[in-house]
């Protein structure tokens, strides 16, 4: 029986996961990975969040649990913190690596997101030149990488912008930008989705931040309240659903063609954002937006009595609106040609995430209104709130 044990093991396909558990995209690509019974997904998990991984693993079926298996280390660590021996035995075993982005908070310090997403895809190379079994990398970077640059951006592309938005848009850039660079002698696919909501049937997500802040300030300002729209409001507002995110990444990884490449993860026909605002304010029975205002007013606007609590939307969101830039995504559209995959139209599940918002309302009727996301002040060590 032991025999037999250890030959299946051999057969088994393991891939290795970062950015396990508080990565919703991660948790998401992990259970879509299950589903296929020959693979053996092995998570890293830093120690404060082993107990926090083992309770959402409990949401599981069985053998789906079993077949996962729990690494403790620290992705940014040098050899993810692990013992030579521990290190050199996960060296051997690994087949493939997912890789996720550790921090996505825009207003994070700039030592923690270049200890977690530039120092992070540093040791995921590093341990891929050590892995001798190693079959492919997957790296999930965001198509804000081309930070404040406008008009058509291939995926073939990455061009340093003048400016990038946030820390995090920079330390992503870097992140990939070191991928890229080894994709001459390792094999890396790298993926970009655009701005991730939740999912498109079900409204799931982890957090509200970005488009569901206007969600609730539409829901939660006075009634005959007009929001004004940030910029002129005619560039696209490119939004992506996780369940279109999860499929189209994952097939996408499967197709050999995949490697040496970079993929949009977009919507190719985005509604523009005055449209997305229009169809919120239709869903929360609010007026439409009028008129437009500079980025930094309507910021500014924000912070007015009533709108206050508001005031920590994030600027570069604000400025995401008025973002005049098209992510072409003929590389992903290939690739997924005869799959049937097909990004859902924003139209279509705006209604889903309203829902979800009143539904979170809802259950927090007694508290105050959920912030986008903890702020990395709020934990005893910052490099412990992986965001």
């Amino acid at each position: 029986a032991t025999s037999l044990l250890n030959q299946r093991l051999a057969m088994t396909y393991q891939i290795l996961l970062t950015g396990l558990p508080n990565s919703f995209l991660a948790r998401r690509v992990l259970q879509q990975l299950l589903a296929d019974a020959d693979t053996r997904p092995l998570c890293l998990v830093p120690q404060p969040f082993v107990e926090q991984m083992h309770e959402w693993l409990a949401t599981l079926n069985s053998d789906e649990q079993d077949r996962t298996e729990l690494i403790m280390g620290d992705v940014s660590a040098m050899d993810f913190g692990l013992s030579g021996s521990a290190y050199l035995d996960l060296a051997s075993r690994v087949h493939a690596i997912y890789h996720f982005p550790q921090v996505t908070h825009p207003a994070v310090e700039r030592r923690i997101a270049e200890a977690l997403n530039v120092n992070g895809a540093t040791e995921v190379l590093e341990l891929a030149e050590a892995a001798e079994n190693l079959q492919h990398i997957v790296h999930f970077s965001s198509a804000l990488v081309s930070g404040k640059r406008h008009g058509h951006v291939l995926e073939s592309e990455l061009i340093s912008p003048a400016h990038h938005s946030t820390i995090v848009e920079e330390t992503l850039f870097r992140a990939e930008h070191m991928m890229r660079d080894a994709m001459n002698h390792l094999p890396i696919t790298v993926l970009r989705p655009s701005i991730i909501v939740g999912d498109s049937v079900t409204g799931a997500i982890d957090r509200l931040e970005g488009p569901y802040l206007l969600i609730l300030l539409m829901l939660s300002a006075p009634t005959d309240l007009r929001v004004p729209l940030p910029g002129r409001g005619d560039a696209p507002l490119n939004l992506v659903p996780i369940d279109y995110v999860v499929e189209a990444g994952c097939a996408i990884a499967k197709d050999p063609r995949s490697i040496g490449g970079t993929f949009h993860l977009v919507d190719s026909n985005p509604l523009t954002a005055r449209r997305v605002f229009e169809l919120i304010a239709q869903e929360v029975g609010r007026p439409g937006p009028v008129g437009s205002l500079p980025t930094q007013v309507a910021a500014a606007l924000l912070r007015t009595p009533g709108l206050d609590r508001f005031s920590h939307i994030p600027r570069a969101f604000l400025e995401q609106l008025a973002m005049d830039v098209e992510y072409d995504d003929r590389n992903t559209r290939e690739l997924l040609a005869h799959t049937g995959i097909r990004c859902p139209p924003a139209s279509s599940y705006l209604k889903v995430m309203v829902d979800h918002v009143r539904s979170e309302q809802r259950q927090r009727s007694s508290t105050p209104l959920p912030r986008a996301i903890p702020s990395s002040d709020e934990a005893e060590d910052p490099l412990e709130t992986r965001v």
